[in-house]
């Protein structure tokens, strides 16, 4: 707490900020995200709540948008940590602009790994989407902007040999389309996981 109440995370945030793709740029973000990364591991809901109170939702998404795999990945634990908490999940669902820039930029992510598969990182992004499917606002809006990249078996491959990670998704699916769905789809989902 002595380091948050310092406010030394927000020196980072200038690193965080940059748009730059060269590789000392990516070293800098990528070493910031590990310090914040630390922070949230500790499951402490002061930590999320400091963080909620600064800018590090918009600058995660943007790292999700246009950092290396490694910084995605990273950015989107921290986003998927702070949603973890309720009131990280509050946070994000209590205005639709915060619901919608969360779920554009997974939805983004999701299309890209559909060509440029990372289980890593697809592990974190189900993970989100099964947090946001926790709050009833969001498990409404899920219906209608989940990608189908999701719902078919697109990533069956890349699940394979990630169990863990399946039944989140078979549990989001449940989540956001009801079980009678859910079954049907993941009837299919087991049966090209067999294959």
């Amino acid at each position: 707490m002595l380091f948050l109440n310092a406010h030394i995370p927000l020196y980072l945030y200038p690193f965080l900020n940059t748009t730059s793709k060269s590789r000392p740029f990516e070293y800098l973000r990528l070493t910031s995200l590990g310090v914040i990364g630390a922070l949230v591991k500790v499951d402490e809901t002061e930590v999320i709540s400091f963080l909620l109170s600064t800018e590090i939702i918009p600058l995660c998404l943007r790292t999700m948008e246009m950092g290396s795999e490694l910084s995605k990945t990273v950015a989107t634990f921290i986003v998927q940590k702070i949603l973890l908490d309720d009131v990280g999940l509050e946070y994000i669902c209590t205005t639709a602009e915060r619901f919608y820039a969360v779920g554009r930029v997974l939805g983004n992510m999701v299309t890209v790994l559909a060509e440029q598969p990372s289980s890593r990182l697809l592990k974190h992004i189900i993970r989100c989407y099964l947090r946001l499917s926790d709050n009833p606002r969001a498990c409404d809006a899920l219906r209608s902007c989940l990608p189908d990249l999701l719902r078919d078996a697109t990533f069956s491959s890349c699940l394979r040999e990630d169990p863990t990670t399946r039944r989140w998704l078979q549990q989001l699916i449940i989540n956001v389309q009801g079980p009678r769905v859910a079954m049907q789809t993941a009837g299919g989902f087991d049966h090209m996981m067999v294959n």
